[in-house]
């Protein structure tokens, strides 16, 4: 009985997959398909004669190119400057104490329940009298302290023994020393999970680039390739290769992160 319900739920798991995979799939092979093959009815599963057209297109009289540097630009860019402020600001909440630190945090976590499209505008303000309206910066500028993380973080260092941190100033480190040294190994598992979400976010965020940019030159690859499926509404295959130069970053990068991220769910289920 037990073995039945082992295979069953193997093969249940199986479908599961599939039903996840084969949208994927065909968009990889839709991407590779002739002009108009995509469109008959019913849509051929595989490409009759792969080309790749589409992708020369994108990367030539489209420039493509230019919007997926853009949003390397603002995800990588956001991803770093987030993991360096929430690091700093959760082992700050966590292990210091200084003058309104529990109000401060507690308006913090306040401050999640508020919708991110309700402080666009007041945000949208500051940086046009910051000047960074239509820059690249202001376009990462979202991302560069999620609350979320904070909370994480500092979450996880709390559970470092404050011995071990008092040892260390005894022995003369500064608190950026500590934290490098001590803290940062410690709470990397959480800091690779978080790094993952924010840069698939900055990644795929459509609504605030479209809000805050508004050079085309400047546009990163959701807002390019939605104004490009309104000039080529038709043309299914060339969007599928779109789609697919979209994924294909953010499938790569959590090839290369899913063990410290997977190591940062254990982890955390473990402390929970």
């Amino acid at each position: 009985m037990r073995r039945f319900r082992a295979v069953l739920l193997h093969l249940l798991l199986l479908v599961g997959v599939a039903l996840a995979a084969t949208p994927l799939v065909w968009m990889v092979s839709a991407s590779l398909m002739r002009p108009g093959e995509a469109n008959t009815s019913p849509p051929p599963f595989w490409p009759s004669q792969p080309t790749l057209e589409h992708y020369r297109a994108l990367f030539t009289s489209l420039s493509i190119g230019r919007y997926i540097l853009n949003s390397l630009l603002v995800s990588v860019g956001g991803t770093l400057g987030a993991l360096l402020i929430v690091g700093l600001a959760g082992y700050a909440f966590a292990k210091l104490r200084f003058r309104g630190r529990e109000p401060l945090f507690r308006g913090l976590l306040a401050a999640m329940v508020i919708p991110g499209q309700v402080a666009m505008l007041p945000m949208f303000i500051l940086l046009r009298e910051m000047g960074l309206v239509n820059t690249l910066l202001g376009a990462m500028i979202p991302f560069l302290a999620p609350v979320y993380g904070i909370f994480l973080v500092r979450q996880y260092a709390v559970s470092i023994p404050d011995d071990l941190l008092q040892a260390a100033r005894l022995d003369g480190a500064t608190e950026f020393q500590i934290f490098r040294l001590i803290v940062l190994p410690g709470i990397a598992p959480v800091l690779a999970t978080l790094g993952v979400f924010t840069f698939l976010g900055a990644w795929n965020d459509f609504m605030w680039p479209l809000i805050v940019l508004s050079d085309d030159a400047k546009y990163t690859l959701p807002v390019a390739l939605a104004n490009l499926s309104g000039e080529h509404v038709l043309d299914v295959e060339l969007m599928m290769s779109g789609a697919v130069v979209t994924v294909l970053p953010v499938f790569i990068a959590f090839l290369f992160l899913q063990r410290y991220y997977i190591q940062g769910i254990m982890t955390g289920s473990v402390k929970g």
